[in-house]
C-alpha cells in the first residue's frame, strides 16, 4: 500500500475515534460496572456496598437480590461519591451466602457489568462478573481461583477497549510512529511503564487524586497531537526522535490512570496479585487487540486499492492531528472541571 492510502486510513480512524470520544464522553459513568461487595464480618454478618453507576446523573435503575437466607433489610439511602451512587448496610445470612443466589434485577436492560465480590465462611474470597445476558449466580461451596483469573482478564480487556482516551493515545503513536520495528519499542515502553504504576498505586506505593490524572492523560494526547503536527510541517519532534522515552514517560500517567479504574472495581483480598496480574494481562491483550486491527485495516486497504490512485488535497495531512488534539482539549477542559 502506498505512503499516501496509509496516511488516509489513519486520518480517517482518527477522525472515527474522535466522533466516538465525544459522543460518549457526556456518558463516561455509564460505561463503568457496578459493583456488590459482601464482607464477612463475624459469623452470618456481612457488610454490604452496593455501587451504581450514574446516567444523566441519575442512578442507573439497577438492584441487588442476595440470597434468600439473608435479612431483606432495604439498603440505606445512596449517596453520590463522585464517580457512583453507593449505599451501604448490614445484613444476616443464615448458614452464610453459600448455595445462595445473588441477582442484579434490571441488568438486563442495560450494556453494562456488575462485579460481584463476596467472603465465604473460612475468610476468603471471590469475585464474579455478571452481564447482561449472565446476571445472576449460585454462590459456591468452595472457593476457585480460576474465576478470578477469568473474571480480572475479562476486566482488564473490557477497560481498555471502553477507554477511548487511551486507544486514541496509542493511535497517535502509531500515525507518528513510521518504522515497525520503533513501533515495536515504543508500544513496548509504553506497556512497562503503565504495568509499573498500575501495580505501584494498586498496592499503594503510589498514591495521586484521580481529577490531574486524567487531565493529565488527555494532556499528553494533545502533546503527541502536536508532535504530529509538527512532523507534517518537517519539523522532528521529541517523539519522533525517541518515542519509546516519550511513551514511557506518558505511560506512567496511564497506568495511574488504570489503577484508578481497578481501584473503583476492588480486588479480592486473598487473590490481590493474581487479579492484578491478570487486569494488567487483559489490558495488554486488548491494547495489542487494537493494534492489531489497525494494521489489519490497513492490509485490507492495501489489497483493495493496490490499482486505485486517489488524490488527496495537501491540507488531508493536517486533519489527524488536529481533529486528535480537538478531542483531547476538550476531555482536559472536562477533567479540569471536575476538580
Amino acid at each position: 500500500m502506498s505512503r499516501p492510502t496509509h496516511r488516509r486510513l489513519l486520518a480517517l480512524l482518527a477522525f472515527g475515534f474522535a466522533a466516538l470520544g465525544w459522543a460518549t464522553s457526556s456518558y463516561a459513568h455509564a460505561l463503568q460496572p457496578g459493583y456488590l461487595e459482601l464482607r464477612r464480618l463475624d459469623g452470618e454478618r456481612y457488610a454490604a456496598t452496593w455501587k451504581t453507576p450514574s446516567i444523566q446523573s441519575q442512578p442507573m435503575k439497577i438492584s441487588a437480590t442476595l440470597p434468600e437466607s439473608c435479612d431483606a433489610r432495604t439498603p440505606s439511602q445512596s449517596i453520590w461519591d463522585g464517580t457512583a451512587y453507593v449505599a451501604r448496610w448490614t445484613t444476616r445470612c443464615a448458614g452464610g451466602l453459600e448455595g445462595g443466589a445473588i441477582r442484579i434485577e434490571g441488568l438486563e436492560r442495560t450494556s453494562t457489568d456488575v462485579l460481584v465480590r463476596f467472603d465465604f465462611a473460612d475468610g476468603s474470597s471471590e469475585s464474579r462478573r455478571l452481564t447482561p445476558g449472565d446476571a445472576s449466580f449460585v454462590v459456591p461451596s468452595v472457593p476457585s481461583g480460576l474465576e478470578v483469573v477469568r473474571t480480572y482478564l475479562v476486566l482488564g480487556v473490557q477497560h481498555i477497549l471502553s477507554g477511548i482516551d487511551h486507544l486514541v493515545f496509542v493511535l497517535a503513536l502509531l500515525i507518528l510512529v513510521k518504522d515497525r520495528r520503533r513501533l515495536i519499542v515504543t508500544v513496548t515502553a509504553f506497556t512497562l511503564a503503565h504495568s509499573l504504576t498500575l501495580a505501584g498505586a494498586t498496592l499503594g506505593f503510589v498514591n495521586m487524586p484521580g481529577p490531574p490524572v486524567e487531565a493529565s492523560i488527555a494532556l499528553s494526547i494533545m502533546f503527541v497531537a502536536s508532535e504530529i503536527l509538527h512532523s507534517r510541517r518537517g519539523k522532528t519532534g521529541l517523539t519522533e526522535q525517541y518515542p519509546w522515552i516519550v511513551a514511557f514517560i506518558f505511560g506512567l500517567l496511564h497506568g495511574l490512570g488504570f489503577a484508578g479504574a481497578l481501584a473503583q472495581i476492588g480486588l479480592p483480598r486473598a487473590s490481590i496479585p493474581m487479579a492484578l496480574l491478570f487486569f494488567n494481562v487483559g489490558v495488554e491483550i486488548g491494547q495489542l487487540f487494537f493494534i492489531a486491527c489497525v494494521f489489519i485495516a490497513l492490509a485490507l486497504v492495501r489489497k483493495g486499492m493496490r490499482s486505485i490512485d486517489l488524490a488527496r488535497p495537501a491540507w488531508a495531512r493536517a486533519v489527524p492531528p488536529y481533529v486528535i488534539g480537538s478531542l483531547a482539549a476538550f476531555w482536559t477542559l472536562q477533567r479540569l472541571a471536575v476538580f
